[in-house]
């Protein structure tokens, strides 16, 4: 715990030779990722705008899935310029809507592109009280059950690529520290999509919280399914750091301490996408799976995010929601 705290308060260098001050492109400096295809969500601003930018800087072909169209389109041309060989593609992608899902998991295997990571990178936080179009809790409907039904939708294209390129597949979900801060009863079940005793910055725990087990239980099936002849898939989350986005648009409390403390507590974008990428691409990671990823460094994750009977319930809870919502 000692030795956690000084790196992540002094920018101590960790197990991986990385720190809290480690850029996307400082961890992933050398690494070449052409011939492998990526999907980011969340791609048109923040972090995942400068994942993807990373990620094709090294090679990759990135599958930027965007709710807006129109702004994914503009971050496309910005990184054209910067990396005029980069490879991507713009995909509209509602995460809150079970059915632009659905859409977007049918156009992206229709296009028949490999699919080697998937990065569930889109997020809310903190939002007022309100429903999805599929009646849902937003943010637990947009940080979690989106990207649980878009990863399933794609797991079987995942398993085709590793099996044919001879590859490992990554799933990475960007989580949270703030899992560790959820409802006191963690996920409410009873309670999922109910006004009464809502709280923004709980739910968004909840929501993180959802993000790790789904990642631990998704890794526990894929590990269940492997077969020895073929190249496996691994399943992890990671906590990006305090960054100051846009995320923060619902709070002007938080926009506030970002204004006075940002340059001595929060990370820079670049610093603070640079643990998806190093999880995403780097060669220390290969067969690592259900774990949980801080600085670029491995971290423990809360009791409640490693509890194999809540994953489970969790996971059976989330695909009821989903078969009792869909409707495309």
């Amino acid at each position: 715990m000692l030795h956690f705290f000084q790196r992540t308060m002094f920018g101590l260098k960790g197990p991986s030779g990385f720190s809290r001050f480690s850029t996307a492109e400082e961890v992933t400096q050398g690494i070449d990722g052409s011939g492998l295809t990526a999907i980011v969500t969340g791609a048109s601003s923040g972090l995942g705008t400068e994942t993807a930018r990373v990620l094709a800087l090294r090679g990759v072909h990135v599958v930027m899935a965007v709710r807006n169209t129109s702004a994914g389109r503009e971050v496309k041309e910005a990184i054209l310029k910067q990396t005029p060989s980069a490879k991507l593609d713009t995909m509209e992608l509602d995460l809150s809507s079970l059915a632009s899902v659905n859409n977007f998991a049918s156009a992206f295997k229709s296009s028949g592109l490999p699919l080697n990571l998937l990065i569930n990178n889109a997020g809310i936080l903190g939002t007022p009280y309100m429903l999805s179009t599929d009646n849902i809790e937003l943010q637990f409907a947009t940080n979690h059950v989106g990207h649980f039904h878009l990863t399933n939708l794609l797991l079987e294209t995942m398993k085709k690529t590793a099996l044919e390129s001879r590859k490992e597949g990554r799933i990475v979900n960007v989580s949270s520290r703030r899992h560790q801060l959820s409802y006191s009863e963690g996920i409410r079940f009873d309670n999922i999509n109910t006004q009464s005793g809502y709280n923004a910055l709980s739910a968004y725990g909840q929501s993180k919280l959802a993000n790790v087990l789904h990642s631990n239980e998704l890794s526990r099936r894929l590990k269940e399914d492997e077969d020895e002849d073929e190249a496996p898939i691994t399943a992890n989350s990671v906590h990006p750091g305090a960054i100051p986005t846009n995320i923060f648009r619902h709070h002007t409390f938080f926009r506030g301490l970002t204004n006075v403390f940002g340059k001595l507590v929060l990370k820079t974008v670049q610093q603070g996408a640079a643990t998806t990428c190093y999880v995403a691409l780097h060669p220390q990671v290969e067969g690592m799976s259900g774990k949980y990823f801080g600085d670029c460094n491995l971290e423990e994750a809360s009791k409640e995010a490693n509890d194999e009977e809540l994953g489970k319930k969790l996971w059976d809870f989330t695909t009821h929601l989903i078969n009792e919502n869909s409707t495309n």
